[in-house]
């Protein structure tokens, strides 16, 4: 079980990192009224975890100090409003310029998400190319999973990092299916849906079916 107290006292130290830009071990020891000990705890767990990194800082005379920031990723721990100024963007793109300019934005992201993802597939069969979207996913806020099945594979994600446009505007779904099927290069077929109310997103895989080849002609 988490301990609260320690919890709060965690988001405190990165809470102070970030309204200060930086922070050393004893600033922040004295911030907290606690010793510079225990602030090191909390720092090495949170360096750890990728929140924070320690920029060393020459001085003129004496030894270094050492300045600690907040990562990407310590930023992200903070509440934001990207959902909501995404989705304010593109109604505005609709209203000058219509549904087919927002789908052609669309479009153009899947084509830049098939060209930073593709490398990740070569040289893959069809359930490494599923392990390998469900770690995609996963790192960009899905909560991806999958599981073979009877007939193909399963791909769930837990979690819809952009719920909110996906709610207001249809096509980022439909090019999110089209984008598995370029990377998997395999049949797909969305059998759960999140912005439909259901728990969870989830894309039944199957290789594609061969073509029959023509017989000679005797």
């Amino acid at each position: 079980m988490t301990d609260p107290q320690a919890s709060s006292t965690r988001h405190e130290v990165l809470r102070l990192i970030r309204l200060a830009g930086g922070l050393t071990a004893q600033q922040l020891a004295a911030e907290l009224k606690i010793t510079s000990m225990g602030v090191r705890r909390y720092l090495v767990a949170l360096e750890r975890d990728g929140l924070v990194r320690v920029q060393m800082q020459r001085q003129a005379a004496g030894r270094p100090t050492y300045v600690y920031r907040l990562t990407e990723a310590g930023y992200d721990t903070f509440p934001s409003n990207y959902d909501l100024l995404a989705t304010q963007l593109l109604d505005a793109v609709q209203v000058h310029d219509g549904d087919a300019k927002v789908d052609e934005l669309f479009a153009r992201r899947m084509d830049q998400l098939v060209a930073q993802y593709e490398p990740r597939m070569r040289g893959k069969d069809l359930g490494e190319r599923v392990a390998e979207l469900a770690r995609i996913q996963d790192e960009n806020g899905y909560m991806a999973i999958w599981e073979t099945v009877k007939d193909g594979y399963l791909l769930k994600e837990q979690n819809c990092a952009i719920y909110r446009v996906a709610c207001r505007f249809q096509a980022a779904c439909h090019y999110e299916i089209e984008l598995f099927r370029r990377l998997l290069d395999a049949k797909i077929e969305r059998v759960q849906h999140q912005i439909k109310g259901e728990l969870t997103c989830a894309y039944h895989i199957s290789p594609k079916a061969r073509r029959s080849r023509p017989k000679a002609a005797r």
